[in-house]
């Protein structure tokens, strides 16, 4: 089952900000702003871990990845998309 919306923020601000090794916004830009594919796929991992779920990274696009919100809306519909 999916977190709800507000786990999956919590998730993607948490994991997000390990690794960029500080806090960060949910507005702040990732990828736009340097965060390279591989950090996505690190990104990718730790929400995986963090909220209990697979994210099929083979439909996803980095700018998935762009920000908390978008973070959020890309887990919800890869998440719906298996159901």
């Amino acid at each position: 089952m999916l977190p709800d919306s507000e786990a999956i923020r919590n998730a993607a601000r948490a994991a997000a900000s390990e690794l960029i090794g500080r806090a960060i916004k949910d507005n702040q830009k990732l990828v736009s702003s340097g965060f390279d594919s591989l950090a996505v796929l690190k990104l990718i991992s730790l929400l995986e871990k963090k909220l209990n779920i697979a994210i099929p990274p083979e439909t996803l696009q980095p700018e998935d990845f762009d920000d908390v919100a978008l973070i959020v809306e890309t887990v919800e519909r890869v998440g719906q998309a298996g159901k």
